[in-house]
């Protein structure tokens, strides 16, 4: 593990006084203080008709124009509810405005509250029931745009017959500052394929009883190899997302004691297949180094992600992610930011 961000589902509740404005705002407090800790990535779930976050690139806008050092990204944009061009446009955008620190993570999506919510976007697929195939066919038109190739046949009046366009504005590097967000290993080979970054799913659509560290180091062994037969010429970054919480006061306690060892992963069942949950880490500084040294996904990424809750609010969520960096992250690896 060279770098660790913190990955926030942005929940709130209009029935209380974290509504939508101040789940933002919190969401800006967060990652400015975590950029003052040296903290590599703030990354943000997104959900539609729902009481979380959703639409990123304004947050992650605001919260680049904040910070110096800080990645932004997502974990993970639902393709089925997105135009792809449109998208690119942003990205490239937000991604020259921030010095190239943006890195999105997109997927398919996970089951989302609305029934087919991306028909109520405006979007349909009729050969599948989960508009999988859209999906992946609207994130290679993305990724087409996003690499510079000309999609767009120009007007012959402005330019002469045969010219093509791009999409506008460009930002050169960005494809390699692009996650897909890979439940399986058959997924995560294709990301590799594709020639994007990997970010292993906070759930695997496998359950063989093995732990989830292992089934995790197993994807990304697959997904290394596959990369490398592809024959990309660069190395690609691989994320793995965890729920860590060091315990250092009576109210981490209060909190997180009670969720250490004692719980180990989980299966369940989502999208109708059986699928393994990884376990929630909470324990002294010393034994949280053991435990996610023995993980074996954590030793295999690059890159950790710890789910924070950030309904707790802005000076809890610090402590958290200070705790972590001063008595976990360096016995790890951790470079912070800035520091390379």
């Amino acid at each position: 593990m060279k770098s660790f961000g913190f990955l926030s589902f942005g929940h709130y509740d209009n029935g209380s006084d974290l509504d939508a404005g101040q789940m933002l705002r919190d969401a800006v407090e967060i990652s400015v203080g975590a950029d003052e800790l040296g903290v590599n990535g703030a990354y943000f779930r997104v959900h539609h008709f729902a009481t979380q976050a959703a639409s990123p690139i304004p947050l992650l806008s605001t919260i680049a124009a904040k910070t110096r050092a800080i990645e932004v990204g997502t974990g993970v944009i639902d393709m089925r509810y997105e135009n792809p061009l449109y998208l690119a446009e942003e990205a490239a955008a937000l991604d020259l405005l921030a010095d190239q620190r943006l890195a999105l993570g997109i997927s398919r999506g996970s089951p989302e509250p609305a029934l087919r919510g991306w028909e109520t976007f405006g979007y349909e697929d009729p050969t599948e029931l989960k508009a999988a195939n859209m999906a992946r066919e609207k994130f290679d038109r993305f990724l087409r745009a996003v690499r510079g190739e000309e999609l767009a046949p120009a007007d012959p009046q402005q330019f002469g017959p045969g010219r093509r366009l791009r999409v506008e504005p460009n930002s050169p590097g960005l494809d390699r500052r692009i996650w897909w967000g890979a439940g399986s290993a058959a997924t995560a080979e294709s990301a590799a394929r594709t020639g994007v970054n990997l970010m292993s799913s906070t759930l695997l659509t496998e359950a063989t009883g093995a732990a989830f560290g292992d089934l995790q180091a197993e994807q990304i062994a697959r997904y290394r190899q596959a990369w490398n037969e592809a024959g990309h010429e660069w190395m690609p970054r691989v994320s793995v997302s965890r729920s860590i919480f060091p315990i250092t006061t009576d109210l981490d306690d209060l909190y997180f004691g009670r969720r250490g060892s004692a719980q180990g992963d989980q299966i369940g069942i989502i999208d109708d297949t059986r699928s393994t949950f990884g376990r929630t880490y909470a324990g002294e500084p010393d034994r949280l180094i053991e435990e996610l040294q023995a993980d074996a996904a954590i030793q295999a990424a690059d890159t950790l992600m710890l789910t924070i809750p950030s309904q707790l609010g802005v000076d809890f969520n610090l402590h958290i992610l200070e705790s972590f960096a001063e008595h976990v992250a360096p016995a790890l690896g951790w470079v912070p930011a800035g520091a390379h």
